[in-house]
């Protein structure tokens, strides 16, 4: 059992682990006399972070103990302005009153139970999603790859039940993002998310967003093979690229031309996070599905995949979630959708976009040398910058975080806005006098 970290003795076993060891453990009964671990303070929690989570991500120096708004404190007591919002994710800001009460509320009655029985808060959630949008029906799970990943299967039972279809094509956009797991990164039309994981998953090819053309030679090729597509209203990861009206429309006849459905990932700008409720409303475009997650919870996880009666063709046992739509989550849910559904919350949201917008392109016009573009809906906004600036993406977050401004970046090129909606026009003008000081004094370093 050495090799396993275990050390036996006469009559006890003793487990090392974090430099402590269980004294005296029965070797019968193994009732242990344990030293109460000390609670790791913020700095420590850094250190354990380093040393015993997998390095999955390149995290900033930077080590968040509180917050409060659209706030954030380090655990040196720094304040950092959050436009990063735990990427479009809380919505209603941190420590949210109205998101606070509801968790607690819900927590102290019921917090889990399976499936097997029904959940009020779930069917609850799910009249308000469906009434307020295209949706007949709703499916929940805890984020968007596993809410994407329903959508895939729902395309693959819905071609094989309707058509005998057992080996369509489903079509997603290049520079997409549509989660990480082997289905959903091999539908993410970014190789570079793809590298070492071979084989991707059958069935998946790719056309330009936003290209006509490319979207008709895709059905040149397949045909009636093709079973659904699958698109972000915009592009997040891929750059903050918004969708145009005429390419999405002729999605849309393209698909029932041949009886295909259409699937909107709303996972990065669903929730109000255009100034509409969903994405897809900026383009005059009913799917036939969507996904959410993200901003659905306002940072408690949950997801969710929603469909018309036409697309309803899931039964029992065909797809499952063991935590998907459960008390808690759920709770938050219907929090976050009574807040965010209020037509003045959106208006908001649509003011302090174009507010964003309005001074990214004063800074444009200032230095045409450092912006090459400047795009978005509402509170998803981005900055790309010129090839030959001399700055990446990284390169400007770095600043800005160091001035109390948090970005976060879409691609080497494009930096990201995404404040909580709760946001203020006091909070966008000191955001964006803290932005432009940072380029200034970049292009001051040249």
């Amino acid at each position: 059992m050495e090799g396993l970290g275990f050390v036996a003795g006469a009559g006890r076993i003793e487990l090392k682990r974090d430099r402590r060891v269980l004294k005296k453990c029965s070797a019968v009964g193994m009732v242990a006399s344990v030293d109460a671990p000390a609670v790791a303070s913020v700095p420590q929690g850094k250190a354990d972070t380093q040393q015993y989570v997998m390095n999955t991500y390149g995290r900033y120096d930077v080590t968040i103990a509180e917050g409060k708004g659209c706030l954030l404190y380090d655990d040196t007591g720094k304040e950092y302005l959050d436009f990063v919002s735990g990427i479009a994710t809380c919505a209603l800001g941190h420590a949210s009153p109205i998101l606070n009460t509801a968790v607690t509320e819900q927590m102290s009655k019921l917090h889990h139970v399976s499936n097997l029985f029904y959940i009020p808060q779930q069917g609850e959630l799910a009249k308000i999603l469906v009434e307020n949008s295209i949706a007949d029906k709703v499916f929940f799970c805890n984020s968007g790859a596993e809410a994407n990943e329903a959508a895939i299967k729902l395309l693959r039972k819905y071609a094989s039940e309707k058509h005998g279809n057992e080996n369509g094509v489903i079509l997603t956009a290049k520079q997409s993002f549509h989660g990480r797991t082997l289905a959903t990164v091999t539908a993410t039309g970014q190789t570079k998310y793809q590298k070492h994981f071979s084989p991707m998953v059958p069935g998946f090819d790719y056309v330009e967003y936003n290209s006509i053309d490319s979207l008709q030679a895709a059905f040149e090729k397949y045909g009636n093979k093709i079973i659904g597509i699958i698109l972000e209203a915009c592009q997040g990861e891929g750059g903050v690229v918004p969708g145009e009206k005429e390419f999405f429309m002729a999605v849309r006849e393209f698909c029932d031309s041949i009886d295909a459905l259409l699937v909107m990932d709303e996972v990065q700008v669903g929730v109000g996070r255009t100034g509409k409720l969903w994405g897809f409303e900026n383009l005059g475009v009913v799917p036939d599905a969507f996904t959410l997650a993200k901003g659905l919870g306002g940072g408690v996880p949950i997801g969710a995949l929603l469909c018309t009666e036409k697309a309803n063709v899931f039964g029992p046992g065909e797809h499952a979630s063991t935590f998907g739509g459960n008390a808690l989550s759920c709770a938050a849910g219907i929090a976050v959708m009574q807040t965010v559904s209020d037509p003045d919350f959106l208006r908001n949201v649509e003011e302090r976009g174009d507010q964003i917008r309005d001074r990214l392109k004063k800074l444009k016009e200032k230095h045409p040398e450092f912006v090459a573009d400047i795009r978005g809906w509402g509170l998803i906004s981005g900055v790309e910058l010129k090839p030959d600036c001399g700055f990446t993406s990284v390169d400007v977050i770095r600043e800005t975080t160091a001035k109390g401004l948090l970005l976060v970046p879409a691609g080497p090129a494009v930096v990201r806005f995404l404040p909580p909606l709760i946001v203020s026009e006091e909070e966008v003008s000191a955001a964006m006098d803290k932005f432009e000081e940072v380029v200034e004094s970049l292009l001051d370093q040249k």
